[in-house]
């Protein structure tokens, strides 16, 4: 189905060329990038990398890709996970940079032999953004599945190989089911009204933590689209990158603007912008991705043909 691979395409390279956009400013300040906004693929500074090059966001996206393609088994998104880490398996030259805590230490105990089941991390403290900036391939993999219970227990075990606590995984499965209607040609605007109820309603049935559930008010009760951008924080916190990302695309109209109002917010600059661009680019489809981004991307043709192996797979 060409609109499929078209989406396919807009989406998971609209996380690897966000990030890359990213990497080179990371930790710069907001008000820095006022001063020296970022339009184009920058070299070196923060990580001495290249232009083009995409961080561990992008290699943890591969990765769970290039595992759903044999089917859905968390043991061996662990593993692949773990291969990357330790082997730089899916690093943009083959090499780590840039790793999360939470992944760390969770990718340590799978590489100890623990259970991808029980490696993540479930503390409060633990909820980087480290799994909702490698969940969008589950909107592809998952739409055919019609049971929100059956999307969402998908959704939490394969956040819980790092990030197991409720806020982490509540906001990749926001980020998927948002996704999903993207995925099915809703505009963006209506999708994002139309997730709100079901989502709260969702949680009800499933007894969450109010209070845990009431830290997204603005996204489900509100319109974060309409909030001033002085009150979009860009950190690694799961939070803020889920409403920073939904700000961003919300508030563009073209791929491009999104991925470059994410990485010009500052602070965590290749994952807001990556988990942005993944938004972005499944929206717009891969004609929407300036060309000239694809074609300076680091393994622009092995990203490629796993795309196309991961459209095969999931007809």
């Amino acid at each position: 189905m060409k609109s499929m691979l078209d989406r396919l395409k807009g989406g998971i390279l609209g996380v690897a060329i966000g990030d890359a956009l990213g990497v080179p400013v990371e930790f710069k300040s907001r008000e820095y990038l006022k001063n020296e906004p970022v339009t184009d693929y920058m070299g070196y500074m923060c990580w001495n990398q290249p232009p083009g090059t995409w961080s561990d966001d992008s290699s943890l996206t591969l990765c769970l890709v290039d595992s759903l393609i044999k089917g859905y088994d968390i043991e061996d998104i662990g593993q692949t996970f773990a291969k990357w880490y330790s082997t730089g398996y899916w690093g943009a030259h083959y090499e780590v940079f840039d790793v999360g805590g939470s992944t760390r230490h969770s990718l340590d105990r799978v590489l100890s032999g623990l259970s991808a089941k029980f490696s993540g991390n479930m503390f409060e403290h633990d909820n980087g953004n480290g799994s909702l900036m490698r969940t969008l391939p589950l909107v592809y993999f998952l739409h055919r599945e019609t049971s929100i219970s059956k999307r969402y227990e998908i959704i939490k075990e394969v956040s819980s190989v790092t990030h197991a606590h409720l806020r982490s995984v509540f906001s990749c499965f926001i980020y998927v089911e948002y996704g999903l209607l993207l995925l099915k040609g809703q505009e963006k605007h209506e999708a994002y009204k139309n997730i709100k109820q079901p989502i709260l309603e969702f949680s009800k049935t499933m007894d969450f933590n109010t209070n845990e559930i009431d830290l997204f008010a603005r996204i489900l009760e509100g319109d974060i689209s309409k909030e001033k951008e002085n009150t979009i924080q860009s950190t690694g916190y799961v939070l803020h990158s889920l409403e920073a990302s939904l700000w961003c695309f919300l508030n563009s109209d073209t791929y491009a603007e999104a991925v470059l109002k994410a990485v010009n917010l500052g602070g965590d600059t290749d994952t807001t912008a990556a988990i942005t661009g993944g938004l972005a680019g499944l929206y717009v489809r891969d004609g929407g991705i300036p060309e000239t981004w694809k074609s300076r991307l680091a393994r622009l043709e092995d990203i490629e043909e796993l795309i196309d192996r991961f459209n095969t797979s999931i007809q």
